[in-house]
């Protein structure tokens, strides 16, 4: 061999081995494109992201696992996907930082002493038990990996309600009479649903036994208030995403709806006007989190695992930062934010400069403070998680024949 050919071989690069694709589907909560470039650049293989609504992204999970390996959603939402088997065990052995996973998702409480509200805390859902069945008891393998979360509540229209004073707003302000004709609703009944209820329990109109799980006869009394409520017409609409509530804002038609957090930064003139509130009954909070497709094996299910672990390494922690959610693990997250910026999205300070969203744009002021202050203050004051009842598939029912004739209404 001549040694002309020899050192070529010798230095010739070795040949580029080309990594499958991970296939996620999930909503736009999680699934922006910022994320998925920021991961790819780290994990070095293709990512494809499929975002869906809240329902056909639930139904699309449990009825064609194979067209996905990863499913991005929410504890609410998992029970059905887990029934139907789409979903296999993740072994938290395989997860660098589970041992930093905050206390929310792991006891239901940032402490053993708080309540863990009403609900579907995602500890309930969190651990897969030896008959395969999801549970609180703390085992090996998990059903989800908890990543963001928060707690919500609505935005009210200063001009009509004021400013909160030192007792706080009040959920009834959702179906305040102040906003009759001005009240816009989410359209998901793990959701809204709930939204009403708080605001029905809070006014006084209504009690439940059990607001995280309501009877047949609550979900009647409750959607034979809405339909009262929407005969007076004191609602405008109801949305499915972030974008229809801020246009409803936009166009000056709400004064009261239900709101989540990116929302807050996208609010222009009206910036001054509509405000979050803090409700003394205390907030509807959710859990999102990352599953394991069932036919994933081999070296598929590592490159899952190891957007798993990715997602809990602070880049998208960052991200979800600068809308307004939270993540499992902080720490990892604090090193990918300013110092004004964690001061002000988790320690609840006032931004000593103007911060800016994922778009770039400023969605928080200097000299503003975040509504209901730090991340502990705010989690501590849970009333109710987004659920999926008992009684959900009658819930739901009732609240698409609602919906729509709310919507019908409208046109």
């Amino acid at each position: 061999m001549s040694s002309y050919l020899y050192d070529a071989r010798r230095l010739a690069a070795p040949p580029t081995v080309k990594r499958d694709t991970l296939r996620i589907i999930g909503t736009d909560v999680t699934l922006l494109e910022e994320v998925r470039q920021l991961a790819m650049q780290d994990l070095q293989f293709n990512i494809e992201y499929e975002p869906l609504d809240f329902l056909t992204c639930q139904r699309s999970a449990a009825m064609n696992p194979g067209q996905y390996d990863i499913y991005e959603q929410c504890f609410h939402n998992l029970d059905i996907v887990w029934y139907w088997g789409a979903l296999q065990p993740i072994d938290t052995q395989r997860i660098a930082a589970w041992d930093k996973i905050g206390d929310l998702a792991k006891i239901g409480g940032v402490s053993k002493y708080m309540s863990q509200g009403y609900g579907d805390a995602p500890i309930k859902k969190l651990y897969v038990q030896p008959d395969g069945v999801i549970g609180q008891q703390s085992m090996r393998h998990i059903s989800m990996l908890p990543t963001v979360h928060n707690v919500d509540s609505f935005g009210f229209d200063r001009r009509i309600f004021g400013d909160e004073g030192a007792e706080g707003s009040s959920w009834a302000w959702l179906l305040d009479k102040r906003a009759k004709g001005r009240i816009a609703l989410v359209d998901e009944p793990a959701i809204g649903l709930f939204d009403v209820a708080l605001a029905a329990e809070a006014s006084g109109d209504l009690q439940f036994a059990d607001i995280g799980n309501m009877t047949v006869d609550e979900i009647d009394s409750l959607m034979a208030l809405l339909e009262t409520l929407r005969q007076q017409g004191f609602f405008c609409g109801s949305w499915l995403c972030a974008s229809d509530a801020e246009a409803l804002l936009h166009a000056d038609k709400v004064s009261a709806q239900s709101m989540w957090a990116p929302s807050y930064g996208n609010l222009g003139p009206m910036q001054d006007i509509f405000v979050e509130s803090v409700p003394r009954e205390g907030y509807r909070a959710w859990h999102g989190g990352t599953s394991l497709a069932r036919h994933l094996t081999g070296t598929k299910l590592g490159m899952a695992y190891e957007y798993l672990n990715w997602w809990l390494s602070g880049k998208a922690g960052a991200v979800m930062a600068r809308q307004g959610y939270y993540m499992t693990v902080q720490d990892q997250v604090r090193q990918y934010l300013s110092a004004d910026e964690w001061g002000y999205w988790y320690d609840g300070q006032k931004a000593r400069t103007d911060l800016t969203g994922t778009n770039g744009k400023t969605v928080v002021r200097k000299g503003q403070s975040r509504a209901g202050g730090s991340y502990l203050e705010r989690v501590s004051r849970i009333a109710v998680w987004n659920t999926v009842m008992d009684e959900y598939n009658y819930a739901a029912r009732a609240w698409k024949r609602f919906i729509s004739s709310l919507n019908e209404g409208q046109s």
